[in-house]
């Protein structure tokens, strides 16, 4: 799919009159890629370097523009089951026209927060690289979200699921981390290349913070995966816990019980009949059944006393 983009009022605009200065090539099929070999003249690597998810950022010059990889997330959804990931973006910048090739068809970074104005073809590869800075901030945004939830679920939970939910963001992160400091290396080749790629002293500026940006959500994307992975070892002793507070309740009602079954036994052999002979059996019975809830009380008693004195005992 191709969609077209043209500058307009400072902003880009889409358009389907097949004038648009920005062409962005989203999952092209073989008639696009031919297309983007022969019309566009990029070499079928950069274009499957462009769709390779896997694929670190860098910058080339070719004969007759600037190649640049650099590294986007990709839209998250629920049926991504805490899986947050990356992809790669090639923006190829020629005199007269900005190419994008890309695996999906996700615009976000091209139709974001309008910043600053964009009236040349070097100001909309600014925009783009913004664009992806804010989308990567925007999906850690989501990720501590995500985190804060599981964490909640984890505290009364005794599964391993939200856990192993939990480790899935965790290998996000890594990921995310990984993409923002490929990116960090795509804009300083840039600054340096500024003159050569054509910038001015006003995109080179804007440049210079961008840089600031991504090192800023560098920062926060490394907090948050410190973070996560700092307090493994608490959330699996939580789990721990919870499943030690089940058994142990259980534990004392089988313990509670166990009095009761040895009496239950007694009484239904024929010798509590004899016993009983000539006393109602409405009476011997009833009395035999506040005699078994008796011993249990007094069972129940004792045990919890002595694990309120053991709890005492282990928070001095």
């Amino acid at each position: 799919m191709v969609k077209e983009y043209r500058i307009e009022d400072g902003e880009l605009v889409p358009c389907d009159d097949f004038q648009g200065v920005v062409k962005v090539y989203a999952n092209p099929d073989l008639v696009e890629r031919n297309d983007l070999e022969h019309i566009h003249r990029i070499s079928p690597h950069n274009i499957s370097s462009a769709m390779d998810p896997d694929e670190i950022g860098r910058m080339e010059f070719e004969e007759d523009h600037v190649m640049i990889i650099i590294k986007s997330p990709k839209n998250y959804s629920a049926s991504d089951n805490f899986n947050f990931k990356v992809t790669s973006v090639g923006v190829f910048l020629y005199r007269d026209r900005l190419v994008l090739v890309m695996n999906s068809q996700e615009t976000a970074i091209l139709e974001g927060r309008q910043v600053f104005k964009v009236q040349t073809l070097h100001d909309a590869l600014l925009k783009i690289l913004y664009g992806t800075i804010a989308h990567f901030l925007g999906h850690l945004k989501v990720i501590n979200l995500l985190s804060d939830s599981l964490e909640q679920k984890i505290s009364s939970s005794m599964a391993n699921e939200h856990l192993l939910n939990m480790f899935t963001i965790e290998k996000s992160l890594i990921y995310y981390l990984s993409g923002i400091n490929s990116n960090a290396v795509v804009i300083d080749k840039l600054k340096a290349n500024a003159s050569k790629i054509g910038f001015s002293p006003e995109n080179t500026g804007f440049l210079d913070d961008i840089a600031i940006e991504n090192q800023q959500c560098n920062k926060q994307a490394e907090i948050y995966s410190n973070v996560l992975v700092g307090l493994d070892g608490a959330r699996g002793a939580i789990i721990n816990n919870n499943m030690n507070q089940l058994i142990k309740q259980l534990t004392i009602v089988s313990i509670v019980f166990m009095p009761i079954n040895v009496i239950a036994g007694i009484g239904g052999m024929s010798e509590f009949s004899v016993m009983t002979d000539g006393i109602p059996k409405w009476i011997s019975y009833s009395l035999f059944s506040v005699a078994m809830l008796g011993v249990a009380f007094v069972t129940w008693l004792i045990l919890k006393k002595f694990f309120d004195k053991a709890v005492k005992v282990k928070r001095r």
